[in-house]
């Protein structure tokens, strides 16, 4: 089994999982440049990794063998990734690549899409492909991520392969991505430093300040849907992964402060000019679809995940020497 953007944030946990339930013949794809983001690889039980330049040579070449799944978490996650011809290559047509062989060789391919499809959300959160079409990306990333849903509906795909829509994932190993990693974990960060949390002011008249929702998932239910695909291969199609309840960011991270154990102190800032026309004041998966698929599990509330990835991970993570800056842009294969 192959498991691209495997030392990246929800690749990392997929791995893991995979561990616990018995799989450890994996090849992992990342790439793991010069930095301490290795360090999400330490744990895992695997066979070998490859650089992902190196796996689509050997895919290309076809050098890949006995392979019965490919869960491609690989890409460019950045949303304010500015180089068009760099996401083209990295994150649609790199997934083209995989899901066309794949395909040849009978093997199952799951890969990420993104709710930033979405765009602004005024066309609906709704996972039908038929309404694809109509969506509008708000950023290349977005995009990026689009392409691939729409080459995989116009060749009719999605009988045969699965792609996922991540809401807004927070948990355990996102520490690498800077900038864009979750507010959960920024906001742990930002108390620990200040004793207070920054949040961008509304924009809007019918959004009050902090009052912005978002779908927030945690990694190990995103996980837990991921492998739902790889365990129940009858299902193909394009499904949101979210949780079907949106809260708000100040619910977010007041959530943080009563894990920490602390009153909580928000102060309101401007939101940058560059994100104003971007930004999603309200996301919320529609779910109907993955239930009618067969995933039953419950998905962790807000508070309950927020407490877990806190005394869990975050309040242990400083003393282990996780790393906690990003490098700018991501490698071909972080999730």
């Amino acid at each position: 089994m192959v498991v691209t953007g495997a030392d990246g944030f929800i690749g990392r946990n997929v791995v893991a999982e995979l561990n616990a339930r018995g799989y450890d013949d994996l090849l992992l794809v990342d790439s793991l440049g010069r930095d301490d983001k290795w360090r999400n690889l330490l744990g895992l039980a695997y066979e070998d990794i490859l650089g992902p330049e190196e796996f689509l040579t050997s895919v290309e070449k076809g050098k890949l063998d006995d392979v019965e799944a490919i869960v491609h978490l690989g890409a460019c996650s950045a949303t304010t990734e500015r180089d068009a011809d760099y996401l083209l290559r990295n994150n649609y047509r790199y997934t083209r690549t995989l899901c066309q062989w794949s395909l040849q060789n009978h093997a199952r391919f799951i890969y990420a899409s993104s709710a930033a499809t979405y765009g602004d959300g005024s066309q609906g959160y709704n996972d039908d492909v038929a309404e694809l079409p109509i969506l509008r990306p708000l950023n290349m990333y977005g995009y990026s991520k689009h392409m691939v849903d729409l080459w995989a509906r116009k060749h009719k795909l999605f009988d045969r392969i699965v792609g996922l829509k991540y809401f807004n994932v927070f948990g355990p190993y996102e520490d690498y991505k800077g900038d864009m990693r979750s507010m959960v974990s920024k906001s742990y960060d930002q108390i620990k430093k200040t004793g207070k949390v920054q949040l961008f002011k509304s924009h809007r008249p019918d959004y009050a300040d902090g009052e912005q929702m978002r779908d927030f998932i945690y990694v190990k239910d995103a996980v837990a849907v991921t492998l739902h695909f790889l365990e129940h291969r009858q299902h193909g199609g394009l499904f949101n992964c979210g949780t079907g309840q949106a809260r708000t960011w100040k619910a977010l991270v007041t959530a943080v402060f009563a894990a920490m154990k602390l009153p909580p102190q928000i102060e309101f800032v401007p939101m940058p000019e560059v994100l104003q026309g971007k930004y999603q004041y309200f996301t919320q998966a529609s779910m109907e679809k993955l239930r009618k698929a067969g995933y039953t599990q419950p998905f962790t509330s807000l508070e309950d995940a927020v407490l877990d990835y806190v005394t869990t991970y975050l309040s242990k993570r400083d003393d282990a020497g996780v790393l906690q800056q990003g490098r700018g842009r991501e490698g071909k294969a972080s999730a």
